[in-house]
This record gives C-alpha cells, sequence and structure tokens, in this order.
C-alpha cells in the first residue's frame, strides 16, 4: 500500500484557514439575507421604460434599455470582454485545438450546424428590436458556431488573423464609441440617439457588436492568439 507523508499545518495556516471559511459564510450569509430580504412583487422601473419608448427608436424594452437608456453599461460590458481576450492572449502561448482532427461524426455535423447557427444568430439580431433577441444573444450563437468550428480543427487563415481578426474584436467597444461622438456633434448627451435616427443606429451597433462578441467568445475559446500556429 502506497503511504503519503502529511506535513501538519502550523497554528497560522489554521488560523488563516478559520478566517478564510468564515469570510465566505459571512459573505454567503450576506447574500441569502439579500435575497430573502427583496419585496416578493416589485414594479420595477417598468412604467418608466414603457414610458419613453417613443424616445428610442425600438419597440422592446429590453433592447431600448441594453442600448438607449443604460448604453453606457453595456459598453463597458464590451470592454470587460475585450479585456478577458487579451487577458488570455499575453498568458497562452497557442492553442490546445491547432492540430486536432475530428471525428467523421463531428465533421459532419459541423458542416450541417455551423451555417445554421450563422442564420438563427442574423434571427436573433433581428428579432431583437421588436422581441427577445439581440446583440449579445446573436452574439453567442455566433460565438457557439465558432467553437463547432475550432473544435473540427477549423483554424482562419493567416492574412485574417493578424489586423483584420483585431479590428473585429475592438469593431464592437469603437462602435459605441462612434455613436456616443455622434450623439455629441448633435448636441445631445453621450450616447442619447438622435430620435430620426434612434433605430438604424441601434440596429448598427447590434449588428457589429454581435460580429464583435461571437468573435471574442470564440476566440476564448481558442485560448491562443491565432498567429501564433504554425
Amino acid at each position: 500500500m502506497r503511504r503519503f507523508d502529511v506535513t501538519p499545518m502550523g497554528l497560522g495556516a489554521r488560523a488563516g484557514h478559520v478566517l478564510l471559511i468564515a469570510l465566505l459564510a459571512a459573505i454567503f450569509g450576506g447574500l441569502v439575507l439579500a435575497v430573502f430580504s427583496l419585496p416578493s412583487e416589485s414594479p420595477g422601473l417598468s412604467a418608466q421604460v414603457e414610458a419613453a419608448m417613443s424616445d428610442t427608436g425600438v419597440t422592446h424594452p429590453v433592447t431600448a434599455v441594453l442600448l438607449d437608456f443604460r448604453g453606457y453599461d453595456t459598453l463597458l460590458e464590451m470592454v470587460v470582454l475585450l479585456l478577458a481576450l487579451a487577458s488570455v492572449w499575453s498568458l497562452a502561448e497557442g492553442s490546445p485545438f491547432a492540430d486536432r482532427r475530428p471525428g467523421t461524426m463531428l465533421d459532419r455535423l459541423s458542416r450541417l450546424y455551423a451555417p445554421l447557427m450563422v442564420m438563427v444568430a442574423g434571427y436573433l439580431l433581428w428579432a431583437g428590436s421588436a422581441s427577445s433577441g439581440g446583440a449579445f444573444q446573436a452574439g453567442a450563437v455566433l460565438g457557439a458556431a465558432g467553437v463547432v468550428l475550432t473544435l473540427t480543427g477549423w483554424r482562419l487563415p493567416l492574412a485574417l488573423a493578424g489586423w483584420p481578426l483585431r479590428l473585429i474584436l475592438v469593431s464592437g467597444v469603437s462602435i459605441f464609441i462612434l455613436a456616443g461622438m455622434v450623439s455629441f456633434f448633435f448636441g445631445a448627451v453621450w450616447l442619447d440617439y438622435p430620435l430620426e435616427w434612434a433605430g438604424a443606429l441601434i440596429l448598427l451597433i447590434e449588428a457589429i457588436a454581435s460580429l464583435a462578441i461571437g468573435a471574442t467568445l470564440a476566440a476564448l475559446f481558442l485560448g491562443g492568439r491565432p498567429e501564433a500556429h504554425p
């Protein structure tokens, strides 16, 4: 029978573990207390959102909140995604899927499902202005399509893995900044779109953000800079 030598913990290590457990328990207890203290029914800001829908250029309240009322928050979410990818690329040298050879079933299914996923992403993008959907849902489906292709060993051509890919990755943040500059040009506040152009601007932002989100999620799964592969 194999024996293992276990070094007993010192008093300082035990005290540190106890303190960590107590801190985690306090955080968990605080979260539980906060959840149970919430009112069972809360109107929220639904009435205010509905009253201001005519100024957004879209007809779905979720899209209006994400791209108009709280567009700055959505911009920061795009920045967080971009920073996460930059961190991964800074730490990872290459992808574990670089030399992957797919099985017959995966190869055939990817050829069938990847185009369908792109079509579904396009539908979700278009539907977001009037119903459930939008940039993040479409981007998630595009990212999933990229994951499927990655699992089959597919990679971007080297000509597209450099600046073209990086332009797509930063396009989501860039279009928000550009839209904010347009707002300033027309004398409005940051990301307060002109009413006559609001619908078209939001659709343009969602379309470009979808591509950026999809490319970022797929690149995160890839795990390394594409140009690092032979």
